[in-house]
């Protein structure tokens, strides 16, 4: 069996470790902590946002994002449908609606003109959406200007699911902090990862604050353990929070390396008709989480994405299709949905190919023969 190659593995910069044994060292082996409080800061710095909660997980941090914006059973809230099922689940968490909306093909990302449509006919239905969460899908921005009018126009907050893009930005200005919110990510096969983990970020520093009391269970000031509010064990603890501090360190240079993965494959794989790739917009600076591709049948002989998946397993290869989107998932299908099926298809063509920052050339040069070869 060949080694395998994964699509997107946890590579580790060099100072986690010494950062790890300050926490043994200093028995800080708990929920909280000083790296926990130093890895906020460092998040703030780099993103340019006032204020930071680390969590212990993006899924958290969007689901308190909608407590504080008051999302209770019975709202509605919109969604970007082309997008992992965490940026959807809390909305369930809470009681509420999911309306799905679909992408447009520049970024993959939510369609303003869609977006603009659910929120006239939910007004129309008596429901004024609650939120909207975007999402900056494999690390490319979403067309941020456009739905932010759009949000501002109709006094809609945005919570801006930036899990996937740590280190993108547009016009020089980080994902996620466009919205009211912004959630990070830290999980395992992220850019950047903390074991397990993620981030609530905001310029208001009353949303960070309620989301640590939530999110530490809600305890109020007292000698005892008291409660007026339900709570949730949601915070970081201190020695993931040191894995994070030496990870963010090197960030820049995990982008550097995710982005070189991507011209590889572009150079690589440009003469083959029928395989494309996303191209970042004007002012777009993507970190290329995951390098993605479409396969169009017609133009490539008849073969698939599912022939390449296929042909890459065979070697031991690891790959992904692109996301199910939310409106196609079983367990969402009778929630609204506004689109024209770009998701779909997108979906039903797309493929991610190994994009980690840890790989060799020798390992994107298997992936690419192993592509060829089939054409």
């Amino acid at each position: 069996m060949k080694e395998k190659i994964w699509l997107s593995s946890p590579h580790m910069g060099g100072n986690e470790q010494l950062y790890v044994q300050q926490a043994f060292d200093t028995n800080w082996i708990a929920p909280l902590g000083p790296h926990v409080d130093g890895f906020e800061k460092d998040l703030a710095m780099f993103t340019g946002t006032k204020h930071v909660a680390a969590l212990s997980s993006g899924t958290s941090a969007i689901h308190l994002a909608l407590i504080m914006l008051g999302v209770q059973a019975g709202d509605e809230v919109i969604c970007q449908s082309f997008t992992f099922s965490a940026s959807a689940n809390p909305i369930v968490y809470q009681g509420a609606i999911p309306v799905f909306v679909d992408s447009e093909k520049d970024s993959w990302n939510m369609s303003p003109e869609h977006l603009r449509t659910a929120i006239t006919d939910r007004i129309q239905k008596g429901k004024k959406p609650k939120a909207i969460i975007p999402v900056h899908l494999y690390g490319m921005p979403c067309k941020m200007e456009a739905l932010m009018a759009i949000a501002n126009e109709f006094e809609i907050p945005v919570i801006e699911d930036a899990a996937e893009a740590l280190g993108s930005t547009i016009n020089g200005k980080a994902c996620g902090t466009f919205g009211e919110m912004g959630v990070l990510s830290f999980n395992g096969n992220k850019i950047i990862t903390t074991s397990g983990g993620g981030a609530l970020i905001a310029d208001k520093e009353m949303y960070i604050s309620k989301a640590r009391f939530l999110a530490t269970q809600a305890r109020d000031t007292a000698p005892h353990y008291q409660h007026s509010s339900i709570g949730y064990n949601y915070r970081m603890s201190n020695v993931c929070a040191a894995i994070g501090r030496g990870q963010l360190e090197v960030l820049p240079q995990r982008v550097e390396q995710r982005r070189a993965n991507y011209f590889f494959y572009v150079d690589a794989l440009k003469d083959i008709r029928g395989i494309d790739f996303l191209p970042e917009q004007e002012g777009y600076f993507s970190n290329r989480w995951l390098t993605t591709i479409t396969v169009d049948p017609l133009l490539a002989g008849g073969k698939t994405r599912e022939d390449i998946r296929l042909a890459l397993d065979a070697e031991n290869i690891e790959s992904r299709p692109l996301w199910k989107p939310m409106h196609l998932q079983p367990v969402f299908k009778a929630y609204p949905f506004f689109g024209d099926g770009t998701s779909g298809v997108l979906f039903e063509n797309g493929l991610c190919l190994p994009s980690g920052s840890n790989l060799a050339e020798r390992d994107l040069v298997r992936v690419i023969d192993k592509i060829r070869s089939l054409f």
